[in-house]
């Protein structure tokens, strides 16, 4: 326990005490988390949506800039996983439970309450994929990149603590190692708390519904959720003690296997070509209308609800986890150019999202139109999280299929969770690279009491409230590791260009010794060759 920092006790009390209000007064916690939260919605939408703009514009400028070159670790470091194991780590923590939730639910959502167009038509339809698109796609993977990436540079590079605020010393100096330093990590580790609990409580919400759905005998309320959570809390604590290497490599390789095999069934058995169609459509809508999307705040359409409820949602909910995603990430990326990094963590990710939403996604419409309304009217009266697995009802294999969706979202949760601890208890032993087992089980214990918590009084969207308002403070502190990271990066080409200036000074200089030396020799042989008279 010698490595822990006041980091951990003083964010460990601050959750204790939240916990323990939201347990003793739920209706409280509610009213007071519920009117910061539509403050926040309401005057700091533009805020969310320029920031997270802005650091997909950054994360491109660096795939082109000169800083492409840079290695995230010494020259001669190399990768410490192969292309396979890294895509899997990075999909399995970067989006996990969510696609599995959201897969089939958020394209009915919005084909049925477009932002634009009328619902339920043709317009409805495309609009529904390619908000879906742009809402899991290159904004989410650039927030992770940014934190992933400085935190990889600093820590691999220059050999700075594992910690978020050792990545702000370039622009706050030796503050870092002071009372700022520590309110920063305080920070990172309450983002990470809320932004992990909400996919907890997801996770927990659709292993019960889908319990509920297949067995018939399993209620799905509150009650069952939390002994859920109780539940998978026992495995991913156990997943914990082992280590990166053993069990969250273990369970995300099983994760991407289980992914990839539900997809391809339903691309199989669900209307194939039309998902190609989807596919390819909506990529074009998306690219084309990426701008628009991405700046729009509703400002003339009267009603916002729409853009709060769903991009501003998302974006502060990428901004959440990003602490979290974002350290893991720089943990296994060891070794790569700053320009393979980011381009193997914007694409590969984004285009599989984009190809999942299309099979899950485009299969919901399809069937849902092909029964008259009705897999959006089941998902209405029982919940979100009965979509999928009222979608998977209709085709061949059901049973298997929805035992096999179960199994992958037990196996996402367990795996962010088990992450998460390995990422909490990282940030607050001044960033060990193997954080001390009793300090990830104390985390483990706090974020599932969190997310039990929050679903407690307010259900899912006690988790959003909780979420959007911890991600606030985390994006002013992104914005500062951007500045801080462009410093250091010029300190280092600058330093490299006044080296290799150097060099050239060097070189050229022995150049022109050498020259003399050969015209001393020349005259010397001159000298010696000339006969005597």
């Amino acid at each position: 326990m010698k490595k822990l920092t006041p980091v951990f006790y003083i964010s460990f009390f601050i959750a204790l005490i939240f916990i323990i209000w939201g347990t003793v007064a739920p209706d409280n916690t509610e009213t007071v988390l519920g009117s910061i939260q539509g403050a926040i919605s309401k005057n700091l939408g533009w805020f969310y949506l320029l920031s997270a703009t802005a650091f997909v514009i950054f994360a491109l400028y660096l795939i082109v800039s000169p800083y492409g070159k840079i290695r995230l670790g010494k020259p001669d470091e190399r990768p410490e996983y192969n292309y396979f194991t890294w895509f899997a780590f990075l999909f399995t923590a970067g989006m996990g439970i969510g696609l599995v939730f959201w897969g089939v639910a958020e394209p009915l959502y919005h084909y049925y309450g477009p932002p634009v167009s009328e619902p339920e038509s043709s317009a409805a339809a495309a609009a529904a994929l390619q908000y879906s698109f742009f809402h899991w796609g290159v904004h989410p993977w650039a927030i992770y990149s940014i934190v992933a990436l400085s935190l990889a540079y600093f820590k691999f590079r220059h050999d700075a603590p594992g910690v978020l605020s050792a990545v702000l010393r370039p622009l706050l100096g030796d503050r870092v190692d002071g009372p700022l330093g520590t309110l920063i990590n305080v920070i990172v580790v309450f983002a990470t708390i809320f932004g992990v609990a909400t996919s907890l409580g997801l996770g927990a919400a659709q292993v019960t519904g889908g319990l509920s759905y297949t067995l018939g005998f399993i209620e799905n309320n509150i009650g069952t959720q939390l002994i859920i959570i109780a539940i998978i809390t026992v495995l991913y604590l156990i997943s914990a003690g082992t280590g990166i290497n053993r069990g969250i490599r273990i369970l995300s390789m099983t994760n991407v296997y289980l992914a990839i095999g539900l997809m391809i069934f339903l691309l199989i058995v669900g209307p194939t070509v039309y998902i190609f169609d989807v596919f390819t459509t909506t990529i074009g809508h998306y690219l084309q209308n990426l701008p628009s999307m991405s700046f729009s705040t509703a400002t003339f359409a009267g009603d916002r609800g729409w853009l709060e409820s769903w991009t501003i949602f998302y974006w502060a909910w990428w901004i959440a986890w990003s602490p979290f995603v974002g350290t893991f990430i720089a943990r296994v990326s060891r070794g790569r150019t700053i320009r393979e990094f980011v381009v193997g963590v914007l694409a590969v990710p984004t285009i599989f999202g984009a190809f999942w939403f299309s099979v899950f996604g485009g299969t919901g419409i399809s069937v849902d139109n092909a029964l008259s309304g009705q897999l959006y009217q089941v998902m209405n009266n029982f919940g979100d999280e009965i979509a999928l697995f009222t979608l998977l009802d209709q085709f061949p294999l059901s049973g298997i299929m929805m035992t096999l969706a179960i199994l992958l979202i037990v196996s996402f949760f367990v795996t962010s969770a088990d992450s998460a601890t390995f990422v909490l208890g990282m940030q607050t032993t001044n960033g060990s690279l193997n954080p001390p087992t009793s300090v990830k089980m104390a985390w483990g214990i706090i974020q599932s009491s969190a997310a039990a918590v929050l679903l407690y009084f307010g259900g899912l969207a006690g988790l959003e409230t909780a979420m959007i308002i911890a991600a606030l403070p985390f994006t002013i502190i992104m914005l500062l590791m951007v500045i801080s990271i462009l410093k250091a990066f010029k300190a280092e080409r600058s330093a490299l260009l006044a080296d290799q200036s150097s060099i050239q000074a060097e070189r050229n200089k022995l150049r022109k010794e050498k020259d003399e030396l050969k015209k001393e020799n020349k005259k010397l042989k001159e000298q010696v060759g000339t006969p005597k008279r």
